[in-house]
């Protein structure tokens, strides 16, 4: 039997990515689901499944009713931010005995997902948040690592590439804890940071000099209790261009200092002023990984890791595990039941083949 899988956000920036993706699988009928259902159906036509598509109209506020309606077997929630939201979606998918995953960065909520697991072990379906960059390939490197050595420190970012499809949910995410604090294990303790500060640049192979800022992700709760031997943590991100990065940093000290107001509510006009730039910069974008720790006989060692995708192929990377889920299930293997954040699902290496085909290369010290 064909897997039903119906995409939340699917005409969207990350939905349609993955939309396409499954598009020619032909154990998968793809249900593509929004708040329009003119532009759903016409996005389900136009990508020519192996099994014809359709569109659905679904509102994530209340979206019990329309999933029911839809009788999925798995439901991909990629509809941000989602820091705001509960777990009414994921509850919904249950309800109708779906399994679920979503593009969750959120730290609270993929960190706290377990508030579903008993609800999903009842009705024998896997609940998984956060199936993206961030826990799932950013564990797969250090669980790779921690196979040679005890993981003492990691220092990690990614750079958005400035010419790529950015939607307002990834915005609205970012922006939301800009200036605002949280807490990051630093030298054997969680301390509080701010978002977006700590400026600092990272050269990559190809890209050259990219600008960073501290980021608020679901690793700085998860990781400290995944690798015990870990004393200190740096997740950053940033644009591109350095003279956006640093108008972020700056307004990052209005917020702090209480002269400015939460930026997400500026999530609109801020990410429409940001199409201005885009013919200075590219379609190459980054991820950098360095780790660190003690070998087997105590010595220091590290691993430096890199990806570098061009052509604006890089929201490929957090969709690849969503897409890697739903061929999963399609091909007959299942997911344990239960609710958790997307870890011990995909391997580093699965992960980076199912990455050949697109303009990404990973390079490695």
């Amino acid at each position: 039997m064909r897997l039903r899988a119906a995409i939340l956000g699917g005409y969207g920036n990350f939905g349609s990515y993955i939309a396409r993706a499954l598009a020619c699988d032909p154990n998968i009928e793809l249900i593509i689901c929004g708040r329009d259902l003119a532009k759903a159906t016409n996005f389900a036509a136009s990508l020519g499944a192996a099994n014809p598509a359709q569109g659905a109209m679904v509102d994530i506020t209340e979206p019990a009713a329309s999933l029911a309606a839809i009788a999925p077997d798995l439901v991909i929630h990629t509809v941000g931010p989602f820091q705001s939201q509960d777990y009414r979606v994921a509850e919904a998918a249950v309800a109708c005995g779906a399994h679920y995953c979503d593009l969750a960065d959120a730290r609270q909520f993929v960190a706290g997902i377990g508030a579903v697991d008993e609800r999903a072990k009842q009705a024998g379906v896997a609940v998984i948040a956060g199936a993206s960059s961030v826990p799932c390939l950013t564990a797969a490197y250090l669980d790779e690592a921690a196979k040679e050595m005890t993981i003492e420190a990691v220092d990690y970012g990614i750079s958005a590439a400035q010419q790529t499809n950015r939607g307002l949910g990834t915005a609205s995410a970012i922006l939301s804890y800009v200036g605002r604090p949280f807490t990051m294990l630093r030298q054997g303790a969680m301390r509080r940071m701010f978002g977006w500060q700590d400026l600092h640049s990272e050269v990559y192979p190809e890209l050259g000099r990219r600008w960073f800022g501290y980021c608020d992700i679901p690793d700085l709760d998860l990781f400290p209790q995944r690798y015990p031997g870990l004393r200190d943590m740096r997740f950053c991100a940033g644009h591109e261009i350095a003279l956006l990065h640093f108008g972020t940093w700056l307004m990052s000290w209005g917020v702090r200092l209480h002269l400015l107001p939460q930026l997400d509510r500026w999530s609109g006009a801020l990410l429409r002023g940001s199409f201005l730039f885009d013919p200075f910069g590219s379609g190459r974008s980054g991820f950098h990984m360095y780790i660190s720790g003690r070998d087997g006989e105590g010595r220091a060692v590290m691993r430096k890791h890199w990806l570098i995708a061009r052509q604006g192929h890089g929201p490929n990377i957090p969709c690849m595990p969503a897409i890697l889920i739903a061929r999963r299930l399609a091909g007959g293997k299942t997911i344990e039941a239960g609710a958790r954040p997307c870890l011990d699902l995909i391997s580093l290496a699965d992960y980076l083949e199912a990455l050949e085909g697109l303009d990404i290369e990973a390079i490695d010290e």
